[in-house]
């Protein structure tokens, strides 16, 4: 599907669109696949691959932005701060790399290893690595010195073993219609949230059944120059308004609407989920400043950067869920 058909298609599996239900016939192929596939990794007949240190899934049910990534990140440094050695691995998702696993290193771009891992690499400072075949991967980190694998979205990645699955929902969206693809945003059944370690809803849930999980928020932590240089204080912007507000993510509101939350005034220019930036996305007649998310920022190296400003933002989890995690990783 083109970037245009895919948005919506994906707002009307959240919003519950009746165009929807003819493809319910093909949502139940879907679903007897992906449990079969899943009954063979239980009864053996297919081996995960089980890693000798301890393995953390961060992932999702749904299609679309969550804030997973903010939540690896925080897990990375939760985690070096306790004294673990943490890497983090990841499928790469519109990165194309000449051979794998491929270590993220300063000079990698995106284009090779994926935004998510780009940016995850730069806000952690932890060994990341790229792979689509996720035990190669992972048996990569461990050479690296690793003695813990933070996993991004790899909770439908069954051949790598794991001892925690922590899953994080959009308090917005939800779960949306509660239907699997292609006639709902579900990757997996509803049902697959009790299975799991832990579930963090990400800002306030609008779906009633997420109210008893563990919450937790995206924080802006600070501006900083597109080109390079110091983070800069989050009030007062460093920039003059109104501003052009640009937005590649899962979610493109979501960034908006924080922006609102600061009182920032801009115009909204919202593009496909990895989309590659070009200089003509960031070019506007008025020469006003542009904004962007992390994630975002990392593929628009080189690109125009005077008067551009990047916002940080750092997830932060209940306090309840970090002493949950402390306990269990205690165990581990």
């Amino acid at each position: 599907m083109s970037g245009g058909v895919g948005e919506r298609w994906l707002e009307g599996a959240y919003a519950g669109s009746l165009w929807l239900w003819p493809l319910r016939p093909l949502e139940a192929l879907y679903r007897r696949v992906i449990a079969r596939r899943a009954r063979a990794y239980a009864e053996g007949r297919r081996q995960a691959w089980r890693a000798p240190v301890p393995v953390v899934v961060v992932g999702n049910i749904t299609l679309g932005g969550t804030g997973k990534s903010p939540l690896v990140a925080w897990l990375a440094r939760h985690l070096g701060e306790a004294g673990w050695r943490p890497g983090i691995l990841s499928r790469g998702y519109g990165g194309r790399a000449d051979r794998y696993p491929l270590r993220v290193e300063a000079d990698t771009p995106a284009s090779a290893c994926g935004d998510e891992p780009r940016m995850l690499a730069d806000q952690t400072g932890v060994p990341v690595v790229v792979d689509p075949d996720r035990p190669r991967g992972a048996r990569r980190l461990l050479e690296e010195g690793c003695d813990i694998l933070l996993a991004d979205d790899g909770l439908q990645h069954l051949p790598l073993g794991r001892d925690l699955e922590l899953v994080v929902v959009d308090g917005h969206r939800g779960l949306g219609n509660r239907h699997c693809l292609p006639a709902g945003p579900l990757r997996e059944p509803a049902e697959r949230l009790e299975t799991v370690d832990a579930v963090l809803v990400n800002g306030e849930p609008r779906d009633a059944t997420l109210a008893d999980h563990y919450r937790m928020t995206l924080a802006p932590a600070g501006w900083r120059p597109l080109g390079g240089g110091e983070r800069r204080a989050v009030a007062p912007a460093p920039f003059v308004e109104p501003v052009h507000a640009v937005a590649g993510i899962g979610r493109p509101a979501r960034f908006f609407e924080t922006l609102e939350g600061l009182g920032i005034a801009h115009w909204t220019h919202p593009f496909a989920d990895h989309h590659r930036f070009t200089a003509e996305d960031l070019a506007f007649a008025d020469g006003r400043p542009r904004v962007m998310t992390a994630k975002d920022a990392v593929k628009c190296r080189g690109l125009d950067a005077d008067d551009a400003w990047v916002l940080e933002v750092e997830a932060v989890p209940d306090p309840d869920f970090v002493a949950w995690l402390d306990a269990r990783l205690a165990t581990l």
